[in-house]
């Protein structure tokens, strides 16, 4: 570890899939980590090989009540980010982006501390426009069954530009693309981890609708990267910027890969398309390249064969 550097971060839903990631970068980088988590879909597991470490504190905690700390940085990475679990309770999911981002936003004023909103490619929705650029508005139906994800971020988006706008609140907004890698919940419905489990269990490899259908996935270690990058920016950049892979797949393409790489003997099936799920996802990532000095470096079948050894350890460990 790097020397200590005295800066204290405040990262919300830290023990999630990209919240522990964020948690391992930074605290190697020497700073002091709280992890506040709720540990709805985060998973004790996740950062567990950095309990020993004295600059890591985990607080559970919901960010839909105020947190009174003292802390330079805050990351607010907490809200459910699949399908499966931010629409179990949709109420749950639009207070945590709402309330949350208020309450949040609250703490960074009264510390006067720096703060990073986890936005989404979601509030683009079904996008008109190809690629997505930051300056597009998006194509969201606010009455859906993921409005209470996409329009809740876009909400939360709202409040930060608000606070900054009228307390001169340091903020940062990131659009973040579909991310995988290790530590992704296995069970949360997300295409990467889906099609993995399937095939490594000898499963129908599930595809809603044609698979036709683009995305363009960003390797974690990638996503961080930028994530730090743009936290890291002078006080007058605030984004909103794209944070994924500008590479786009289509949904057969990518269970195709998956089917290859684990020697899997899967089948793919199709069924029909959920509501209001995009038929294209690809982020322009012009604006991270030239104020962040920043694009992905892991191509997919890379990041997916890191992902796979993942989840083949994590069926062994349930095997025993």
């Amino acid at each position: 570890m790097k020397g200590f550097t005295n800066k204290r971060v405040l990262i919300t839903g830290g023990g999630g899939f990209l919240g522990s990631h964020l948690c391992e970068r930074l605290l190697n980088e020497g700073n002091e980590i709280i992890c506040a988590d709720n540990f709805y879909t985060g998973r004790r597991g996740n950062i567990a090989h950095l309990a020993g470490n004295p600059y890591f504190e985990v607080m559970r905690h919901d960010i839909c009540f105020p947190l009174y700390i003292e802390v330079d940085e805050i990351y607010n990475l907490a809200c459910p980010a699949s399908p499966i679990h931010y629409q179990f309770d949709p109420v749950q999911t639009t207070k945590t982006s709402v309330h949350g981002s208020i309450n949040m936003l609250g703490l960074a004023k009264r510390v006067k501390a720096k703060i990073l909103q986890a936005s989404t490619s979601e509030v683009y929705g079904d996008p008109s426009v190809h690629p997505q650029q930051e300056s597009y508005w998006g194509n969201v139906n606010p009455i859906g069954l993921r409005s209470c994800y996409d329009e809740g971020k876009r909400c939360a988006e709202t409040l930060f530009f608000d606070y900054y706008r009228q307390h001169k609140l340091r903020i940062k907004v990131a659009r973040i693309f579909n991310t995988y890698g290790p530590r992704m919940h296995p069970n949360d419905g997300r295409v990467v981890s889906n099609f993995i489990m399937q095939a490594l269990m000898g499963e129908d490899i599930t595809i809603y609708g044609d698979g036709r259908q683009t995305r363009s996935f960003c390797y974690v270690d990638d996503l961080i990267d930028g994530l730090v990058r743009l936290m890291n920016t002078a006080d007058d950049f605030t984004g909103p910027v794209n944070l994924g892979n500008s590479e786009e797949f289509s949904i057969l393409e990518l269970a195709e890969k998956v089917i290859k790489l684990t020697g899997s003997k899967s089948k793919i099936v199709f069924n029909p398309l959920p509501q209001d799920d995009p038929m294209q996802r690809q982020p322009d990532i012009s604006l991270a390249k030239n104020t962040l000095g920043w694009e992905p470096k892991i191509a997919l079948d890379e990041g997916l064969k890191k992902t796979i050894e993942y989840f083949e350890r994590h069926l062994e460990k349930c095997a025993k």
